[in-house]
């Protein structure tokens, strides 16, 4: 007499892979507004430091190796899932920026 072995039952719904919510878009969103503002930031800075076109090109360079640093960090410029702690980090160097600028102007 042979036993058929019983086979484990199949779920009716596979499971979903989680996908990131909306907070997830909204700090990518905010990385996406924080390292274009920054760079134009930093071309200012470079503008008004130097006082020529020649220091806005630098900032512009500063914030393309800025975002090539960002990008070695995370894998990507915009990555999917970024931890709240970068995008604090990205807003504070902004502040420091502005103030920076504000700072050359007066």
């Amino acid at each position: 007499m042979t036993y058929n072995q019983m086979q484990p039952a199949q779920p009716a719904h596979p499971a979903k892979p989680a996908t990131p919510g909306a907070g997830a878009d909204v700090k990518t969103f905010a990385t996406a507004v924080l390292l274009t503002f920054g760079t134009g930031v930093l071309m200012m800075d470079g503008w008004a430091l130097l006082d020529s076109g020649f220091g806005a090109f630098l900032g512009l360079v500063a914030g393309g190796f800025g975002i090539f640093w960002w990008r070695s960090i995370h894998g990507k410029v915009f990555p999917r899932e970024l931890g709240t702690k970068s995008v604090v980090i990205l807003t504070v160097i902004n502040v420091v920026l502005v103030l920076l600028l504000l700072l050359q102007v007066s």
